[in-house]
């Protein structure tokens, strides 16, 4: 018997690669994570395309019955579905080390991730430096702006992951990602983030409508982008061949 973590990449229910497709339909129990991301589709799609019952799984669930989701693999096959790739985001990592530490097979199956298909901005992905995530309802977070900070010192490029409630349809918007770094560049009474420095907005990446644009902060927190998910950068120093491609999604 064996626990699976599936990527399913980044936009609806076809994103499944073969192999994960063939591994769903076999397994006992299916869990989809609906809290690091969200497809572009509803999860009644997900269920049609693979002929399987779903069982959503919050993070609360996911970090509390960790254990529970391992003690079922000892007798039946369970697939647990993440958007993106297995190894995302650090809660998928503690379900595979604690089916490790319990002798349980694991298998990853991987796919696209936010962190690589960025890469259609034509920024550099070895020219990205530490990843930082943008949090609701804490006034208080610096990180994410000392991330910035340092990346920008050492020329590098910086992706914040912005924050996302599914289950309460509440997603962090590119304006909102950019006035709560301008909040923390006031308070903090630094000058890096100033108003003319150039960002690029994403939403959607990995989907058939995915947007992307690249301004002033200005520009960008006037700019439409449509539905979620969305994410920022902030570039460091820019090659040419990179400037070149950003000025294409001006």
């Amino acid at each position: 018997m064996t626990l699976y973590l599936i990527g399913l990449g980044l936009h609806d229910e076809k994103d499944i690669s073969v192999k994960g497709l063939e591994i769903v339909k076999k397994c006992a129990a299916v869990y989809l994570e609906n809290y690091t991301s969200t497809l572009q589709c509803r999860v009644e799609a997900l269920e049609k395309f693979y002929k399987k019952k779903i069982i959503l799984a919050d993070r609360e669930f996911t970090e509390k019955d960790v254990e529970k989701i391992v003690e079922e693999a000892k007798t039946k096959d369970v697939a647990f579905l993440i958007v993106g790739d297995p190894f995302s985001a650090t809660t998928h990592i503690e379900l595979f080390k604690t089916a490790k530490k319990k002798n349980i097979a694991v298998t990853v199956i991987h796919n696209a991730s936010i962190l690589t298909a960025v890469g259609i901005t034509g920024l550099q992905l070895y020219k990205f430096g530490k990843v930082t995530s943008l949090p609701f309802d804490n006034p208080h977070v610096e990180t994410p702006y000392l991330v910035l900070k340092d990346n920008l010192s050492l020329g590098l490029h910086t992706l914040f992951l912005l924050d996302l409630r599914p289950e309460q349809q509440k997603f962090m918007t590119i304006r909102e990602a950019i006035e709560i770094l301008e909040r923390i560049e006031e308070k903090r009474k630094e000058n890096i983030f100033r108003k003319n420095l150039h960002a690029v907005g994403c939403a959607r990446v990995g989907s058939d409508n995915s947007v992307v644009r690249y301004g002033t902060m200005e520009e960008l927190k006037k700019f439409d982008f449509g539905k979620p998910p969305y994410c920022l950068i902030i570039p460091g120093k820019l090659h040419f061949a990179e400037e070149e491609m950003l000025e294409m999604w001006s």
